[in-house]
Formats: C-alpha cells, structure tokens, sequence
C-alpha cells in the first residue's frame, strides 16, 4: 500500500524570536538555586553573554564575590567591567585576614604532623592524630578553594587520601576533589573519582544523585548525549539542596531530557524518560520540558521545534533562562538543537512512500530550499534512505525489492554450505591418502634441535603462526598430488614443496 502525506493534515506553525524580557526572566529566583562558586561563576557568565542583565548579574555576582576571601577574583571582575567600583578598603582588610588564617591553619597542620605518632601499641592515640590530620588539610583545603586558589586546594584535598580510614572519609574526600574538578572544568579528575567514590559501600540516595549528575556534566562536556542522558535520568529525586554546589533538580530535567530527545530513539524515549517514575518527578519541575519531550514523541514536530527555538533565544521559564545563558549548555545548545531536528524530520518521513516537500517545510518552519539541503544531508549520512524530486518537489522512498534481498540472502548461503563442504572434503581427502610433511631438522637461535619441522624454541604463538603456513602448503599441493595419483595410478608420489623445502609423500 502506498501512503502520501498529501492524505495527513500537516500541523504547521510559525517560529517567533523575541529578547530576553526581565519581566518574564526572574534572575534572583534562578542564581537562588545554586551555592558557592557555581554560583558566582554562573552570574558572571550571564553578564559577559547577556547586555540586558549585565548589570544586575554583575551586581550579585560583586556580592557573593565579596562573601568569600576571594580578593584576585574581585580584581578580575573590578578590571573587566567598568558597572564595579574597586572597594579598597574590603581589599586591604580581606588580604590581612586571608594572611592570618593560612598561617593559622598551616601552624595545626605543621602541629598535627608533628604529634603524629606511628607506634603500634597506641592505636587509639594514633588513629586520633590521623583524624586531626585529615581535617587540618581539609580546612587549608576549604580555605584555597574558597580563595580561588583551586590547584591548592586540589592538592590538600588529595593529600587527605592516606589518611582516609572510614568510608564516609573517603566519600568526603571524592566530593572535595569533584567539587575543584567541576569548578576548574578538570572532568578527568571528576570522572575518576566518581569511579572511586562509587566503590564506596553504602552509599545513600543523596550521594549517587550528587555522583550521578556529576558524570552527567562531565559527559555533557565531552559532547557525549547519550552517556549524559542516562546519568541524568538515573539520578535520584533530590531536592533537599545537595546539589547546590554543582547543579540544580531544574538543571537535570533540562539537560537530561534535552540530551535525550537529541540520542535516544523512540523505543528508548518512551521507556526511559517518560515512563520513568523517578524522572518524571524533574520533569514536573520543568513541565516546559515535559511538554517539549511529548510534543516530540506524539510526533508534533512544528509545536516541539517552536518551543524548542523560543527556549534557545527567549525563555519563558519564570525561574530559568533561555538556553543561550546556561554555563554548561551554551557551547552545545546549536548541536543538540539540530541532532534534535534531524531525529524529527527522519521520523516524520518514516511511515510515508513519498512526501509533499511544500507540506513538510510548512511542518518544520522552513523553506523548501533549506528543507531540500537539510534532507541531501540526510540521505549522504545514511540517515534517510530516499530520493528528492526537485521538478515535482516530493521526497519519495527508496524502494527495496525484499524479493531480491532475499534471494541474494539465500545464494550466500549457499555459497557458505559449498565453502564449507569443500572444506571438510578436502581435510578427509588428505587423510585418506596420508599427506604428511618432513620438513627439515634445523637448530634454533638457542641450538636446541627444532620440533615438529623446525619449530623448536618458539614460543607458542609464533608455533602456531608457523603450523599455519606449513598447513596452507599442505593445501597448495594437495590437489597436484591427487590429480598425479589419479592420472598416473601410483602407489607413492613424491612432490617436492619449493616454499617449505620439504617433500610431500602420499601412500596409497
């Protein structure tokens, strides 16, 4: 049966682009969900991206800055933007009390170190200056890091490794590192640690979200959709403000779901996202999203793509801004958004034998001309198995004859059979005329008298590479020797094998 989209009501629509209003965008609302550096990294982004909300994000950025001992950060941003004015004296004062606390904190390292005690007999008192220890590197560690000093910081962090005796220490010391590798974009450190951290047993719901969304970014980074989808979506619900530091609940709905409308297929959407109960409870904290991953699996491609354009340039999100304005999203969003609308445009072809052109632009917002190029694309990555029709601006199938397959299928096999019976036919042939080879003795490297036709000293490997060649000759003369005995009615023929230097004797 031939089916023609001429038949299908087309939904159609038009995309719309308009600015970032501040009515619709709540800034405090979204920078209210993170803590720490994410925090003021994210304020900071949006200012150098955004010329509407530069002000304000410089503003809040100025004082969160001015909450940690960060001083080079706050010269940096006082340098680079002209909206700050240079506080000297949260400067001088800052700087005298950072001097004073990293020599605090080095003298009950360098007192810990000291008092360490490596006798045996006083476990207890030993295992209480470990912990002492441990804790003096993770205060100069927490000191570098909310100084900005972050390569400090990671070395304190990791010192703290020989000196972890319990789990939940060793948990601790994994987030610490994941925590500097987010923030410096160092995901080799976080995607091995993660693996560590893992390792640790009972690990409680709020850590594997925490590790789950952890490798989602670093898989996000590294452009990996489909590893980034399943992170994100088998991270458990939490929303007790774990995530803080790193990410937000609102930020796994949106990256997952968008990674995997971009890699999964149907089959996976369907089972994986949205009849996935613990998912579904992100989704509802963005139903925007929701919305968008139905709209595309119900087939609403003009909904779901103008949707999809308006969060790119224009959020209608109250509490999360438009696409282009995410610090993790930016660099992917173009490539993401268009793997997405190559999925749509092969799904929608897929149940037709041929296609009005004119009728899927309308469908996909475009003009034919940019339909026609999208599709040639397409059909040279294998994605699309048609033909485009210009004169008559149709797309039509390509059409596989199942009868011809099947019949090519059915010669292979064939051909495999008689491969395969000539194969048996010929060893039982050599076996039944008694075709041995006596290859030369020869000594080895080692002068060791060589085996079984000189292959002694060899280590098994290369003896099986060389009983392989010696058996391929056994092949090469068979046929010579059978054709002799057959013609000439011999009891013995004796061929000599030029490749080898042996002689092939058949007895009848």
């Amino acid at each position: 049966m031939n089916i023609d989209s001429d038949d299908m009501m087309v939904e159609q629509g038009t995309a719309t682009k308009a600015t970032i209003s501040s009515n619709v965008f709540d800034l405090d609302a979204y920078i209210n969900q993170y803590t720490g550096y994410t925090k003021i990294q994210r304020l900071l982004f949006i200012a150098d991206v955004s010329k509407e909300f530069e002000k304000v994000a410089t503003d809040l950025a100025q004082k969160e800055i001015k909450k940690t001992p960060n001083v080079e950060l706050y010269g940096n941003l006082c340098t680079k933007n002209n909206l700050v004015t240079y506080d000297t004296q949260w400067v001088e004062s800052t700087i005298k009390k950072n001097a004073s606390q990293i020599e605090k904190l080095e003298q009950d390292l360098n007192t810990a170190k000291s008092n360490m005690v490596k006798d045996a007999i006083r476990v207890c008192v030993e295992s209480f200056t470990y912990l002492i220890y441990l804790l003096a590197h993770n205060e100069l560690g927490d000191f570098y890091y909310h100084s900005g000093d972050f390569a400090n910081a990671l070395k304190c962090y990791i010192r703290t490794r020989d000196y972890c005796t319990a789990s939940k220490q060793v948990l601790t010391m994994c987030f610490n590192i994941i925590r500097v590798g987010v923030d410096m974009s160092n995901y080799i450190h976080v995607i091995n640690y993660i693996t560590k951290a893992e390792q640790t047993p009972d690990l409680s719901p709020q850590s594997t979200a925490k590790l789950r969304a952890a490798m989602g970014l670093s898989s996000l980074e590294n452009a990996k959709y489909s590893q980034a989808a399943k992170k994100f979506i088998e991270a458990p619900f939490d929303i007790s403000g774990n995530l803080s530091d790193m990410i937000s609940p609102q930020d796994i709905a949106i990256y997952g779901g968008l990674c995997a409308l971009a890699s999964f297929d149907r089959s996976e959407l369907k089972r994986k996202v949205i009849d996935n109960s613990v998912f579904r409870n992100y989704l509802e904290l963005v139903p925007e999203i929701r919305e968008l991953i139905n709209d595309f699996y119900n087939s609403k491609y003009s909904s779901c793509l103008n949707y999809l354009d308006k969060l790119k340039v224009n959020s209608n999100l109250k509490r999360y801004p438009t696409l282009q304005l995410d610090i993790h999203l930016h660099d992917h969003i173009d490539k993401l958004y268009q793997k997405i609308r190559s999925k749509s445009l092969v799904q929608y072809f897929s149940p037709f034998s041929s296609v009005d052109l004119n009728a899927m632009a309308a469908a996909f917002n475009t003009t034919v001309g940019a339909l026609e190029k999208e599709i040639s694309k397409l059909i040279m990555e294998d994605s699309i198995s048609a033909r485009i029709d210009s004169h008559n601006k149709r797309l039509y199938a390509r059409k596989t004859d199942q009868r011809s397959v099947t019949f090519e299928k059915s010669l292979q096999v064939g051909k495999d059979f008689q491969n395969a019976a000539n194969d048996s036919l010929l060893r039982m042939n050599m076996l039944n005329h008694n075709i041995i080879t006596q290859g030369p003795r020869k000594d080895n490297e080692k002068g060791h008298h060589g085996g079984m036709g000189g292959l002694g000293g060899l280590d098994p490997f290369q003896m099986q590479m060389e009983m392989n060649k010696q058996q391929a000759h056994h092949f090469a003369f068979v046929f010579v020797v059978i054709h002799i005995k057959s013609s000439l009615s011999l009891d013995c023929v004796h061929v000599y094998n030029e490749i080898n230097g042996s002689w092939i004797t058949t007895i009848h």
